[in-house]
């Protein structure tokens, strides 16, 4: 079975209408998971948490994505070359 792992981060930003964190040093890391559903409910649970601050952002990023171990080479694995 394929493991398809999912980070929840969020910080906040320094224009609510780009993706540019204000402090890089102070990004929250919600966590891990092992599936969508689960990313999800924490990803919710986050941004309703912070919803009165219109600069607070939280994302779900599929790791799973980052790393095709079908493939010779992934994608990361080609920039650090």
């Amino acid at each position: 079975m394929t493991q398809r792992l999912h980070l929840v981060f969020g910080g906040e930003l320094v224009d609510p209408t780009k993706n540019v964190f204000k402090d890089v040093d102070d990004i929250h890391i919600v966590g891990i998971f092992p599936d969508y559903a689960s990313a999800f409910d924490a990803w919710k649970a986050e941004a309703q948490r912070t919803v009165d601050n219109a600069h607070m952002r939280y994302y779900i990023a599929h790791l799973h994505r980052l790393r095709d171990e079908e493939a010779a080479a992934s994608s990361t694995e080609e920039l650090g070359s």
